[in-house]
């Protein structure tokens, strides 16, 4: 399955680990989180080396509908009521420096960046979005509140954030993994004191970043209970209107839509992965009513973590493990998030204070309704008598009848037909009976 991003993407192989090596910081995962935090720690002058268990962009960066925005779902309301007005301040800091980053790098290179309006719209919520105005008001956040908005669908009110952007992600990368040491189908198995064991040899690192979408390693930081994944869908339609700007529904379930030079990029159909949804039939459907004459030129699908309070865990993995770095939860806003997260790491490996960092840090409460949901539904999971079982930790996998694969309800890992991982926290394949 191709995305507009990987079909035309020619990106460049790198050879697997070949001996043993040392690095000062190693890097795990070769998404857009981990090769932005190789660019800026070789910017700092620091030594360090990206490893990718296959090839590199080709998990969730590839498969991304790439907004730029510092506007993420109904967030901010959400950090004032959890956590207060400083905090929300903090996370807005954090993500409008990561869009300003973005602007200088993107006019240095050729992704097909363009600046866009960013709304969030409601069908049938108008209280929502009110109150997400009053917390835009509160932080100091620009915007404009919208009745009425160009789309094929009733809305009962949106929030617009002037110049934000999008782009193409595949070639703002193959900007700059010409200068990172990368070795691809070297995939990490094992922590030890001073490294990392992989399938081609170890690496002896005095730090390390595991930047893997959901962490692998289970022992540590309890991440298998503070995140589940969360499936979504994208059709690319021709002969479509397409309006500027790039909209987002308040509801998890809801609907995308942003434009791509003569494509319209519609998204939704999301659900808990392994769980049902509307997947690609929602968006058919949807498709023939509002667009009778579009063609679908392209289908793909993405997997997002969701953290227990709507903010990624970026910082120490666990308080244990000082020397081990995690970027994960993006909760579907990855862009700016991949930013803010090698803009801290690189911070906190250089010794250099970061104002923002404490509101990302993976060691906060775990008090959320969230936890609670997690824990159920792993549980009934793990419980369920019914083969095949997921390697992570033994939960029932569920055949996935859309896109042919075996899907784990309890924390999102995937595999084929045949039993190959396509998706973690699993790092390793599953006999299918």
């Amino acid at each position: 399955m191709e995305s507009l991003w990987t079909e035309s993407a020619n990106i460049k192989k790198f050879q697997h680990l070949k001996n043993d090596i040392k690095t000062d910081v190693l890097i795990v995962g070769g998404g857009l989180a981990g090769i932005l935090c190789a660019y800026m720690l070789k910017k700092a002058q620091i030594n360090c080396v990206l490893i990718e268990a296959d090839r590199i962009l080709r998990g969730v960066t590839g498969y991304t509908t790439a907004k730029i925005t510092v506007q993420h779902g109904l967030i901010y309301n959400k950090i004032i009521k959890k956590y207060g007005v400083e905090s929300a301040k903090m996370y807005l800091t954090a993500q409008q420096k990561a869009l300003d980053t973005f602007s200088k790098l993107c006019s240095e290179t050729d992704c097909d960046y363009k600046i866009q309006d960013a709304y969030i719209y409601s069908t049938n919520n108008a209280k929502n979005i009110e109150l997400e105005a009053d917390a835009y008001d509160r932080i100091g956040l620009d915007y404009e509140y919208c009745k009425n908005i160009p789309l094929p669908i009733k809305t009962v009110g949106a929030l617009k954030i002037n110049n934000q952007a999008q782009f193409n992600p595949i070639k703002f990368c193959q900007s700059f993994i010409e200068d990172i040491t990368i070795f691809e189908n070297t995939k990490a198995i094992s922590l030890f004191d001073g490294g990392m064991i992989t399938n081609k040899g170890k690496i002896f690192a005095d730090k390390i970043i595991v930047a893997t979408h959901f962490p692998i390693f289970n022992k540590y930081g309890g991440y298998f209970l503070k995140m589940y994944q969360h499936r979504s869908y994208v059709l690319a339609l021709k002969n479509v209107y397409l309006n500027d700007g790039m909209y987002v529904d308040e509801n998890l379930k809801g609907l995308s839509f942003r434009g791509y030079n003569d494509v319209l990029l519609l998204g939704g159909g999301s659900h808990r992965t392994g769980k049902k949804g509307g997947n690609w039939q929602e968006l058919t459907e949807f498709a023939k009513k509002y667009y009778p004459n579009s063609i679908e030129v392209m289908r793909w699908a993405t997997q997002d973590c969701m953290t227990l309070d709507g903010i990624p865990y970026i910082g120490h993995y666990s308080e244990k493990k000082t020397n081990i770095y995690v970027a994960t939860g993006f909760n579907k806003w990855g862009m700016t998030s991949s930013m803010v997260a090698a803009t801290i790491l690189t911070n906190m490996i250089t010794e250099n204070e970061n104002a923002y960092a404490q509101v990302f840090s993976p060691s906060r409460t775990l008090m959320h309704k969230q936890l609670a949901i997690n824990t159920t539904e792993s549980i009934i999971n793990f419980l369920t008598p019914t083969v095949p079982r997921c390697p992570h930790l033994g939960c029932a996998l569920k055949y996935n009848h859309y896109e042919h694969s075996w899907d784990c309800a309890c924390h999102g890992s995937r595999f084929t037909k045949e039993g190959k991982v396509i998706e973690n926290p699993a790092t390793s394949d599953k006999t299918i009976r």
